[in-house]
């Protein structure tokens, strides 16, 4: 009888002892041995290529955060409905990748953390909020996107108002608008061109009206239109110069023109959720603003920084860029009331 008692002991004290030992190894301290670091969620609507890339260079500088960084990738207007429903109990700590307007939105509802990085300074005031809750990462030009074995340069259409022309219906794939925050601001720049102010849409939707018709398909998300562009099952399409830049680069047939009358150009920024692991945020954002960090991006993966570089990559210094002028506070104030009409009255009835 003693003798078991004596094993029953020392077996609990053994499963103390191991518990106790599994529980640190649980907890991440870092190499120097600080508090743990909490899991970091990242909604994005960068590309994937992007993402897992910085999130590989974040956490081999920060090694405390290996495994706790999660990213969801979708839609920029996809991340802030998903940030708007979940304010009451917040599941992301950074917002990574929205249109200024979107981020403005996320702002003025209370969704986003207001704080000065230490990067703050480097970006003109036309690329952040004054406030400090949303700041601009990179400048994302909105061009015309052509399968470069269907069409050359020379027969790929060359301004906005050719894509209206009949002879490009049924070989226009364009992603789905509603959801994309890309695809939203360039329809919506689309009506702007005939209503500074924003008081007549009608001219607008006219034209987009033109565009549906010529529309041959929705594609649901950018893999799917990429797919569909690359079997030619459309051969023009609407898009942004970097994710273009970046089909091509991994061989896709895909070209794209400066439309002549202009790009719109979107300011492409980043957030921390508030209420969400704000330590985790500030730190992973002042990573991503990090100066080497935005050379490779520029260079590798085709982005315009909103801030400045010390060398400009040779793709970069060769671009002929031409900005559309747009009026974003227009776009701001009209943007959802535009694409909710679009949506309902003139998808699929042109």
């Amino acid at each position: 009888m003693k003798r078991r008692l004596a094993l029953a002991v020392a077996f609990s004290a053994l499963l103390a002892v191991s518990a106790c030992g599994s529980s640190d190894d649980d907890k991440d301290t870092g190499s120097s041995g600080a508090a743990p670091a909490e899991k970091v969620v990242i909604y994005s609507a960068r590309d994937k290529s992007v993402t897992d890339y910085v999130v590989e260079q974040f956490t081999t500088k920060n090694p405390e955060y290996k495994g706790k960084v999660e990213v969801l990738n979708m839609g920029a207007q996809e991340v802030l409905e998903r940030v708007r429903a979940e304010k009451a109990n917040p599941q992301a700590s950074v917002w990574w990748g929205g249109t200024q307007q979107g981020l403005a939105a996320g702002a003025s509802e209370g969704l986003l953390e207001s704080w000065q990085p230490s990067f703050a300074s480097k970006i003109d005031a036309r690329y952040k909020d004054a406030e400090g809750r949303w700041f601009g990462e990179i400048l994302l030009p909105e061009v015309i996107m052509y399968n470069n074995k269907a069409l050359t340069p020379e027969t790929a259409p060359k301004d906005w108002d050719d894509l209206v022309d009949p002879k490009w219906k049924d070989k226009i794939i364009i992603r789905d608008v509603a959801a994309s925050g890309t695809m939203r601001s360039i329809y919506a720049s689309m009506i702007q061109r005939y209503t500074p102010d924003g008081s007549n849409p009608q001219p607008g939707y006219d034209w987009l009206r033109k565009l549906d018709a010529n529309t041959v398909e929705y594609a649901a998300n950018p893999s799917d239109l990429y797919l569909k562009m690359s079997r030619e099952q459309g051969v023009v399409s609407a898009w942004n110069l970097q994710d273009i830049l970046l089909q091509a680069n991994e061989k896709m047939p895909f070209g794209y023109v400066m439309p002549a009358s202009g790009a719109p150009v979107l300011v492409d920024g980043v957030a921390a959720v508030k209420g969400g692991n704000t330590e985790g945020a500030k730190k992973f954002l002042e990573f991503l603003f990090d100066d080497s960090l935005r050379a490779s991006l520029a260079k590798d993966y085709f982005q315009i920084p909103a801030v400045e570089i010390a060398e400009k990559p040779e793709w970069l210094t060769k671009l002929d860029l031409k900005p559309m002028d747009v009026n974003w506070d227009v776009i701001g104030k009209n943007e959802t009331a535009w694409i909710t009409h679009w949506n309902a009255q003139i998808k699929g009835k042109g």
